[in-house]
């Protein structure tokens, strides 16, 4: 798998006011709204991210996003085009969920190719509420934007809090540093 070309930035911030062309939710299943992250979208973006949500509720998603699913609304009053929703998984000691958190980050970017967004930006998925520990998050999440092929332009990770800004742009060296290895014959 090739890796991306994006530019990879990191931001200590809000992510309802950055200018991309999507903004990535960390929704609950519901798509109804929440705390955190999810929050603060709904409340900053307006009516318009909820009543999108409803309606992708009544049609696509009767029972809900599923985790590692990702989905696009329009944005409302929030200074981007889209906001692209992923459920990420709550964290257990008992199962390996980490596919699934992975999976919220390339579903993200897959939504955000049919989209024709050039930028996203990403909050820390699953590490409020569904506390997943913030340095294996960054490293799941780094390595999945890395990895993933895609058209955008930046992925930018806009982090609440000085521990998480850490943990991501160490996640992004250690990605850097590591030696990658190439297969085939």
């Amino acid at each position: 798998m090739s890796s991306s070309t994006a530019k990879v930035t990191f931001v200590h911030g809000d992510i309802t006011q950055q200018q991309v062309d999507a903004i990535v939710n960390a929704a609950n299943s519901s798509l109804l709204g929440g705390g955190g992250v999810d929050g603060a979208i709904h409340w900053a973006g307006g009516p318009e991210i909820l009543a999108a949500c409803r309606r992708l509720r009544e049609t696509e998603y009767p029972k809900g996003l599923p985790a590692g699913g990702a989905v696009a609304t329009t944005a409302g009053q929030l200074p981007a085009r889209h906001v692209i929703h992923v459920v990420g998984p709550v964290y257990s000691t008992r199962a390996d969920r980490s596919t699934l958190l992975r999976s919220c980050y390339v579903e993200a970017i897959r939504v955000a190719a049919a989209l024709e967004a050039r930028t996203i930006a990403f909050p820390a998925v699953s590490t409020g509420a569904f506390a997943w520990p913030l340095a294996d998050a960054a490293r799941i999440a780094v390595g999945a934007v890395v990895e993933t092929p895609s058209s955008l332009e930046e992925v930018r990770f806009v982090l609440f809090t000085r521990a998480a800004l850490r943990a991501f742009e160490s996640a992004y060296s250690l990605s850097r540093a590591r030696p990658r290895t190439q297969t085939g014959e």
